[in-house]
């Protein structure tokens, strides 16, 4: 009995995440290396290293792990696996307010717009949740259909507003998903999705109860409805951070919650570490790719990864249709 109450606990640290973690600290280590800009030879090449290279990979290990943790987290709550931030219109709801805030307070600090994001994608999760609840779903796959369809009006919603008051190039900007503009004093509000990170990991065993269902969740005496907030605020504020911040980040919480899983099963608290890891390694790898594909020029991040995304969430389809 002692060794079965310890066996969770022994798979969180295991060899292979360590081997894991060394492989994602050398990409995030060539990250502090690869650009244009000198850094060895220019004068004030320690200067823009400061300025620049760590922000930049500082917010790649931030932004992967957050992103990839909301989408775990929206996966264990709706038991699907075909839903994270840009599946459900989250994404598209964060944009849309910090669009508002940007059109009514154009010279608000990046904290305003920032809390306007999070605001908007905890109003649109939750739709997105109570839209559910009133649905029958014959499917799985019904349900990031709803989320693509919901993410669709909301976007154009956005993109109707940002024409109409000049904002388009703006917001086009803003949702790039690229971490060409990070830099000093830009990125340190993503350290807020570092926060909402340890805490799904502190209720990690409450979001895998709540993914069993109301009724038996309710029967082992947990509040369900608490639990879905807490969850939904800690994706909101994920997600919105990282929009303001960084940008769309599209596919990244499907990518990895997946292939998480297809080695680990579905356990949420032992799969935490390797999600954050993993997240981590798949969007340093991909915004290496976009800095050296085509120097001195760059890709941004969310198109290389909507290209992986998408040939994921394909082939998941094609799985479950074979398996049906």
């Amino acid at each position: 009995m002692h060794t079965r109450t310890r066996a969770p606990r022994e798979r969180l640290f295991t060899w292979p995440l360590l081997i894991g973690v060394l492989g994602t600290a050398a990409l995030v280590v060539t990250s502090l290396f690869v650009g244009v800009y000198d850094v060895f030879g220019a004068p004030d090449g320690a200067e823009m290293f400061a300025i620049t290279r760590i922000p930049r990979t500082v917010a790649l290990v931030l932004a992967g792990a957050a992103m990839a943790m909301s989408g775990l987290v929206m996966q264990q709550l709706t038991q699907n696996r075909f839903v994270e931030p840009t599946t459900t219109g989250t994404t598209e709801w964060a944009g849309l307010g910090l669009l508002l805030v940007m059109i009514a307070a154009p010279e608000a600090p990046l904290t305003v717009k920032m809390t306007g994001a999070v605001v908007a994608a905890f109003v649109g999760t939750m739709v997105f949740f109570l839209i559910l609840q009133g649905v029958t779903l014959r499917s799985s796959i019904i349900v990031p259909i709803v989320g693509m369809m919901l993410a669709a009006v909301v976007g154009a919603v956005a993109t109707y507003i940002a024409l109409s008051t000049g904002m388009l190039q703006s917001m086009g900007v803003w949702f790039l998903g690229s971490f060409t503009s990070v830099l000093r004093g830009q990125y340190e509000p993503l350290w807020l999705a570092a926060v909402a990170v340890v805490a799904v990991f502190v209720a990690a065993d409450r979001f895998t109860i709540a993914g069993l269902g109301r009724d038996i969740a309710t029967n082992v005496g947990l509040d369900y409805r608490r639990v879905v907030l807490i969850g939904t605020g800690l994706i909101a504020v994920a997600t919105g951070v990282v929009t303001v911040v960084v940008g769309n980040l599209p596919f990244l919480g499907l990518i990895v919650p997946n292939v998480v899983s297809l080695f680990r099963g579905d356990d949420l608290r032992s799969n935490l570490p390797w999600v954050c890891v993993l997240g981590v390694a798949v969007v340093t790898a991909c915004d290496l790719i976009g800095r050296t594909i085509v120097m001195p020029f760059e890709i941004p991040v969310a198109l290389i990864l909507a290209i992986v995304g998408a040939v994921v969430f394909i082939s998941l389809l094609l799985g479950r249709r074979r398996r049906a």
